[in-house]
Formats: C-alpha cells, structure tokens, sequence
C-alpha cells in the first residue's frame, strides 16, 4: 500500500490535512467520503525522508499572504468575467489555475471546491479571513443578493486602488525623514566609537582641564564603548516589549489614540482613517447595506481602533433613535463643514453622494498634508543635525583653540 497526501473539509467546512495509506486515490477518497470529508486534493507521498524534511521546510517558508495589488487585480478580473457572463464558478477555478501566487492559488481553489459544494460565495470568501476582509465579505454578500456581483468587484477594484495610492503617499511623504534619521543614527554611532576615540587620545596630551563640551563628548563616547551591549539590549529589548504592548486590545486603542495626537503627523492619520470611512460608508450604503451594519463594519475596517470606537458610539446612537449627524457630531470627530454636508444629505436623501463628497474633501487634505509633511519636518531635522555639528565642533575644537592661545601665549 502506499501512502496518500491529502487536503478536504469536514462535515463543518474547516480545512483539514493528513497522511492516509491505500492502494489508491479513489480508495483514499472513498474513505475520507466515508469519514464525512471532502477531499480537495489527493497526492501520491513518493519522497525519501530527506525530501520531505525539504518539503515541510519549504512550506514553512512559503509566502503566505496576498499582496493589495493581487486583490485589485482579481478583484478586476472577476468584474470583466462576472460581466461577460462567465460563471462564477468557472472564472474562480481559471483565476485559481493560472494565479502565480501559490497561496492564493490555493485559497481560490478551496473557493471554488466550496462554491461547488452550494455554498454563497461570501461563505466561502470568508473562510479565508487572512486575505477577506469584513469589508470585502460584505459588499460581496450584497452584490450576491441584489445580483449585481459584478458591480460590488467594481466597487471593490475601486476602493482597495484608493487604498494602495493613499500607501504610496505615506511611503513618498516618509521616504526623506527616514532617510536622515537612519543616516544620523549611523553618523552618531560612528563619531561616538571612531572619531572622538581618536581625537582623546590627541587631548590626553596636553595634560590639562579640557573644556566642558569635550569632557562631555568623551564620556559619552566612553559609555558607548563600555556599555553598547547594554544599549543595544536594551533598544531590543524596548522594541520587543512595544510589539508585545501594541498586540494586546488595549495596547493598540491606547497607541491608536496616540498617533492621533503625535505632533506633524497625528491630524495626517486622522484624515486618513475619515476619508477611509466615509468612502466606504457612502459604497456600502450605496450598495444597499444597512445603516447599523454599515456603520458596524466600518468601525472595523477604518484602520483605527480608536476612530473605530467612536463609529461604534455613532452605531449605537442610531440605534437609539437618534440622527446620523447628531451622533456625528457627538463623536467629535467632524469638523462643522462636514457635518453640515452630513445633515443636507440626511435631509435630502442622497446621503451616500454626500459621504463621496465628504471622502473627496478628506483625501485632498490628505493629499496637500502630504506633500507639506517633508517640508514641516524638515526644519526639525536640520535643527537636530545643526545640535549635533554644534556640540561636535565645540567638544573638538575648543581644546585646539585653548592650545594655540597658550602657545601665542609663550611666544
């Protein structure tokens, strides 16, 4: 008998894996059928020990995420097949064959296996919540039901390309001060354990008090020497317990509501998070999504926990009964200009042309605030390298100075 490969769902829709012997791939899936298991994939295990130590290795390192560009792009694809009248099923299964991604190969395949089971298609998309999110599952749920997938892939195409260009902004916009920041934490470390090691060894010489700047440089140059395990245990270590902190529930709404505060940047993050809610809110409620779910899932797909919460206060207001822009404005978060397009929008009924005009006001300020972030920070960062330079000189040549003055001096 030889032994089977296999991968399948259970009687409950979770996907298992294992090792099975039988004297084929018909017996094999005959008893996992049997099992109350369907099998996805059957494999025939011919490898030595060695290859499949290689194999496992290999699994284990194998990219196991979609990337946002991946998502436009199927999310595009399926809206040109979906209207072309290609069946669902079959443009899933085409997608899935000929998709480079390995990962997403394989998630698209348990789609379709379970798409040809009877599942919805948002069942299916939501066993696979790593590369679905709440969002994506819902405004699909919707175009199921209203039968109009095709227009919810569209809509979906759309938003996650505001998203990837909103990325790029932030990356373009960062790009600069984080370059000089690394470029003087290097210049730092290599002065503190090169270049003012050298020069004490020239002021040891003169035998005489040095001035307070070079006294305070070589001590810190000699910390740096004696103690730079300490320092860079203790960096790691502060990094490490913020990772930690950041992954508990009230670690990330605490540092949430901290980057809203941060100076420069902390109204950057704000306008980016409304702008991503209030697009989303006027697609869904465009799409036919409920007010109380709209809000619910918006909450979680904003991109703060913080921001996050208080469209929950909005949810839970319009559940008492009170106005949209009541509890908009009770939130705190919108300005009076919004709010005033807000309660035009309620009163009229369009609201969702509202919210798209509202997410258009958010992303031009996002977009100028922006493009002036590297020149607000810029100044700082030539403040701090002009300190540095500064106490560098002083520390260096004040001594030479005292000693061409004694030097004058004697002659």
């Amino acid at each position: 008998m030889s032994q089977f490969r296999y991968t399948g769902r259970d009687a409950q829709g979770a996907k298992v894996a294992g090792v099975v012997q039988g004297t084929s791939s018909d017996n094999v899936a005959s008893e996992l059928l049997s099992q109350r298991i369907t099998p996805l994939t059957i494999e025939e295990q011919t490898e030595q020990a060695g290859d499949d130590v290689l194999a496992a290795l290999s699994e284990r390192l194998k990219r196991k995420r979609v990337d946002l560009e991946e998502l436009i792009i199927f999310c595009r694809q399926m809206y040109s097949l979906s209207k072309a009248g290609v069946p669902i099923i079959r443009a899933i299964g085409g997608l899935g064959e000929s998709h480079r991604n390995e990962y997403f190969r394989e998630v698209l395949q348990a789609v379709r296996s379970d798409l040809e089971g009877g599942m919805s298609m948002a069942v299916a998309l939501h066993a696979h919540p790593k590369v679905f999110g709440t969002l994506f599952i819902s405004m699909i749920s919707v175009g199921e039901n209203t039968g109009q997938l095709d227009q919810a892939f569209r809509q979906l195409s759309g938003y996650l390309e505001m998203e990837r260009e909103t990325r790029k902004r932030i990356k373009q916009a960062t790009r600069y001060p984080m370059f000089v920041m690394l470029a003087m934490a290097v210049a730092l470390v290599v002065i503190n354990m090169l270049v003012i090691p050298a020069f004490s060894k020239v002021f040891e010489q003169f035998h005489a008090q040095l001035p307070l700047p070079t006294r305070i440089l070589i001590g810190t140059s000699q910390f740096f020497q004696d103690y730079w395990w300490l320092m860079a245990l203790l960096v790691a270590g502060g990094i490490y317990a913020f990772i930690r902190w950041q992954q508990t529930a009230a670690g990330a709404l605490k540092w949430d509501e901290i980057k809203l505060r941060l100076p420069i940047v902390g109204g950057v993050f704000e306008r980016i998070a409304l702008a991503r809610f209030t697009r989303t809110f006027a697609m869904m409620y465009k799409a036919g999504v409920p007010l109380l779910q709209t809000l619910s899932i918006n909450s979680a797909s904003v991109g703060n926990l913080y921001i996050g919460q208080a469209i929950l206060g909005m949810r839970e207001g319009v559940e008492r009964g009170e106005a949209l822009t009541s509890t908009a404005s009770s939130s705190g978060l919108f300005t009076p200009l919004v709010l005033q397009m807000m309660a035009v929008g309620e009163e009229t009924g369009a609201l969702d042309d509202l919210f798209i005009e509202v997410a258009d006001f958010y992303e031009q300020e996002v977009d100028y605030d922006l493009k002036q972030l590297a020149d607000a920070i810029e100044p700082i960062l030539i403040v701090a390298m002009g300190i540095m330079v500064l106490v560098l000189a002083l520390g260096v040549f004040l001594p030479m100075w005292d000693l061409a003055s004694v030097a004058k001096g004697g002659a």
